[in-house]
């Protein structure tokens, strides 16, 4: 207690975050129960009858399954295998440029995608890509190409999803890396520099070493959040054409809960803790496995 009392400033800062969790992330959970029960409005939470494993055992056995796990994972790998080596390329050549003024518009250019709202972006990707008034197809009916839907295509979903996710996103996940690049010693450069090393050679013998652990650790994050694809973007990009590609457990969730015209909360809930339970597996594993190469991890 005494320690409490000394530290109380920093026990309040505390307080405040450790609330928030607690109430927005942990309280929801108890409503989870209701995967296990077949829930009705009027029966509440508590007084709705157990079923036990039924909505999970519907779900497996249904024919939507394989389909909507290999979207939510080919989407997924892609995002994390597509997004993961940009940042870093970008934060490495920012490092080294001197312009202050090139690199502060480098900057700026790549940022700035983060701020615009989904839905907007969203709004310009229909839009480049119109078969009939798109920029997109305007260059390429000048080399004779004939207009491609691309919105239409189901082969061309992932592809345009990821990219434009890439786009939107570099500039801002390459902040991390460049603070950590910030913090490596100095020093280190300089007896580089004297030994004659390039600087390639320093990239690659003292940058990327300098920032592994911090790579690591997002890695982790990032893997463990693999079955969330965005919900919002897939949502919006979504129409009957691409369905096939595009149709996400996130998105099936959504449906079956809220827009069906037979509203089942307990089946999506079921889908939902699914989804949430492969993700909290494969970040143990994954965490466990950088431990035992002997990078960073979270625990």
């Amino acid at each position: 207690m005494t320690d409490v009392r000394k530290g109380w400033q920093l026990y309040a800062l505390f307080a405040l975050p450790l609330l928030y969790i607690i109430v927005f992330k942990y309280v929801p959970m108890f409503g989870n129960v209701i995967a296990f029960k077949q829930f009705t409005v009027t029966k509440g939470m508590f007084g709705s009858p157990w079923v036990g494993f039924d909505h999970f055992e519907r779900f497996f056995n249904s024919y939507e399954f394989w389909r909507l796990l290999r979207n939510t994972l080919s989407i997924s790998v892609y995002t994390l295998i597509a997004s993961f080596p940009f940042p870093i390329l970008l934060a490495l050549g920012l490092n080294y440029v001197k312009n202050e003024r090139f690199k502060k518009t480098v900057q700026m250019v790549t940022y700035a995608p983060y701020f615009i709202s989904l839905v907007v972006v969203v709004g310009l990707l229909f839009q480049f890509l119109d078969p009939r008034t798109g920029i997109v197809n305007s260059l390429l009916g000048w080399f004779g190409v004939d207009p491609i839907n691309f919105m239409g295509q189901a082969g061309m979903f992932q592809s345009i999803y990821v990219w434009s996710h890439v786009w939107q996103n570099v500039g801002f996940a390459c902040i991390i890396y460049l603070a950590a690049l910030a913090g490596i010693d100095p020093s280190l450069h300089e007896a580089a520099v004297m030994d004659g090393a390039s600087k390639i050679q320093r990239m690659r013998h003292i940058d990327l070493p300098g920032i592994m652990p911090i790579a690591v650790i997002l890695l982790i994050l990032n893997t463990g959040q693999i079955m969330e694809t965005g919900f919002e973007k897939i949502l919006l990009m979504q129409n009957a054409l691409n369905l096939r590609a595009s149709e996400v457990i996130d998105t099936y969730v959504y449906k079956i809960g809220l827009v069906s015209q037979a509203l089942n909360f307990s089946y999506a809930t079921a889908i939902g803790l699914f989804k949430a339970v492969i993700g909290f597996v494969l970040l143990i594993v994954v965490n466990q496995t950088a431990k035992k190469v002997g990078q960073e991890s979270l625990w």
